[in-house]
């Protein structure tokens, strides 16, 4: 299996009103169903990307809960879940309980700042939901704030911005596992 590319998210002050809107979206407790164009595409997906997955996650049951989990929360931040799992398998490896060198925590290595800036103190991110709403919400926040460049949003949720590494890898990840296009935005 692959070393994982966890980098370390850099702490930046957040708006009052900033803070309490990333507060908000990720203390909605609904029920993480995902909502699919038709069931024909809802199977299709999930028949592909379990394939896909098989390997990493051989328990079908976690795996298929894992990517229903990971299609809501995703479509839920405006991101392409396909995208979330390049990010995923680079960051963590798809390992649940992942801890990088700097402390960042679960599939998508948050780092536990994000907890005492949008999150409250019973937060766990290793639980699967929790985990990937913060990810999906804080890379969303990134994206945002860099006006849409999926480059310089990648490589600031890695702390790495401006560097091509993490953002690369992220892509080619994205392109050759989940199906993702030749290009991503800002280059």
């Amino acid at each position: 299996m692959p070393a994982a590319w966890a980098g370390a998210q850099q702490y930046e002050p957040l708006a009052a009103s900033v803070q309490a809107a990333l507060h908000g979206a990720v203390s909605d407790r609904a029920a993480p169903e995902p909502h699919f164009p038709s069931a024909h595409a809802k199977v299709t997906w999930l028949t592909d990307m379990s394939a896909r997955l098989t390997r990493r996650m051989p328990d079908i049951q976690q795996r298929t809960e894992f990517l229903k989990t990971v299609y809501y929360e995703a479509q839920r931040a405006g991101l392409d879940p396909q995208l979330v799992l390049g990010l995923i398998q680079v960051e963590s490896a798809f390992r649940k309980y992942a801890v990088s060198s700097s402390g960042a925590r679960g599939y998508m290595q948050v780092m536990p700042f994000w907890v005492d800036l949008i999150g409250t103190r019973d937060t766990n991110l290793f639980h699967l939901r929790t985990n990937l709403r913060y990810g999906c919400t804080i890379l969303r926040h990134y994206l945002d704030i860099e006006r849409g460049d999926l480059f310089r949003a990648l490589g600031r949720y890695n702390g790495s911005l401006g560097r091509p590494e993490y953002p690369n890898l992220v892509r080619d990840a994205w392109q050759r596992d989940w199906g993702g296009p030749d290009r991503i935005a800002g280059r």
